[in-house]
């Protein structure tokens, strides 16, 4: 029975005596080390040789067992906190790395559209060079006293890109039905375009009254410069009728 009572009072008790020593010890192990030269109040002196009797209650090789197991558990809690570190650093630095991959391909898009932009409005741009190049100029007609419509015609064929002639003609077709002196009594807008002021023609040749080539290479150019091709003006005189 006297064993009996002995085991019992081992396994009721015996994690938290080697608790109170652990923590006992290293109590004391730390005051030796900051020199600290404190003595223990009645209270803690009283609970320690209350724990130290317990601990002696217990058989050497159980005090081991015990010593052993205490150790192992802080050791598992330890690894536990260590890998939720770890998982929590890694699952950081994923959502990190998405993030840095979703911003280089939003840039990656955007510089793709804005090279592909650049490119097709170079190539316009070159088709349009190409096309004037192959155009004559205005002051390669012979001059004449006067010219039919068809004549007019005719140069503006030679003058206009071919893709963009349809356009240009459109538009000469309602502004003046290819009269190149025709006058607005009204407002004095004058000849194939109605510019208005008439003087505006002047910047394409002196002669602007009297020869419809010159008027030809101030309305295309017109055309060109304030909305991009005659076919583009044409798209706004069909929208607001007026260009």
């Amino acid at each position: 029975m006297l064993e009996g009572n002995r085991v019992s009072r081992i396994s009721v008790r015996g994690f938290a005596v080697a608790s109170a020593t652990a923590v006992t010890t290293v109590g004391a192990v730390v005051g030796v080390a900051s020199g600290s030269t404190a003595q223990p109040s009645t209270n803690e002196a009283e609970a320690t040789a209350s724990d130290a009797t317990l601990l002696a209650d217990i058989p050497a090789g159980q005090q081991a067992q015990v010593q052993t197991a205490t150790l192992t558990q802080q050791a598992e809690t330890q690894a536990i906190a260590a890998d939720n570190a770890a998982q929590k650093s890694a699952e950081e630095a994923a959502r990190k790395k998405a993030a840095e991959d979703a911003v280089a391909k939003q840039k990656a898009a955007a510089d793709a559209k804005e090279k592909a932009e650049q490119e097709a409005k170079e190539r316009e741009e070159a088709k349009k060079v190409a096309s004037r190049s192959a155009t004559r100029d205005a002051s390669s007609f012979a001059t004449q006293a006067s010219y039919s419509t068809s004549q007019i015609q005719a140069m503006a064929r030679q003058m206009v890109p071919a893709g963009q002639f349809q356009c240009f003609s459109n538009i000469v077709d309602h502004e003046s039905s290819w009269n190149y002196r025709a006058t607005n009594a009204s407002s004095g807008a004058y000849g194939l375009f109605q510019a208005l002021p008439a003087s505006k023609y002047s910047s394409a040749g002196a002669d602007w009254q009297t020869n419809p080539a010159t008027q030809i290479k101030w309305g295309l150019n017109y055309m060109d410069s304030r909305y991009g091709s005659p076919c583009e003006a044409w798209t706004f005189w069909q929208a607001n009728h007026w260009y």
